[in-house]
């Protein structure tokens, strides 16, 4: 059971914010506030690149997350051959990007 006066004595601040130190920590603040819009404003707009002729880009599950996948020619096939000997969410992604892709397996 807590005694008369220990939540005030716990509860209050060692001292108050000086004027300057205030300006400081709102400047820090401010700057970036600036910085994470400006990034926020210059990737806006990113867009892939389209995927080439005879290439793939599916993005799967991997071990710590979104895996993609870049593959062309010969090598599309061949990843593309080996998903479709599996089953599963990935497997079945990377197949039907092959597919929408007109990559023959």
């Amino acid at each position: 059971m807590p005694l008369e006066g220990h939540y005030e004595r716990q509860t209050t601040p060692l001292r108050k914010l000086t004027p300057r130190e205030l300006k400081a920590a709102f400047g820090v603040l401010a700057v970036t506030l600036i910085a994470l819009a400006a990034v926020v404003l210059l990737t806006v707009g990113d867009k892939p690149e389209p995927v080439a002729e005879g290439c793939i880009r599916p993005t799967v599950a991997g071990i710590v997350g979104a895996e993609t996948i870049n593959a062309c020619g010969r090598e599309a096939v061949a990843v593309c051959a080996h998903a479709a000997e599996f089953s599963g969410a990935r497997a079945e992604t990377i197949v039907s990007d092959c597919k929408a892709h007109g990559i023959k397996f």
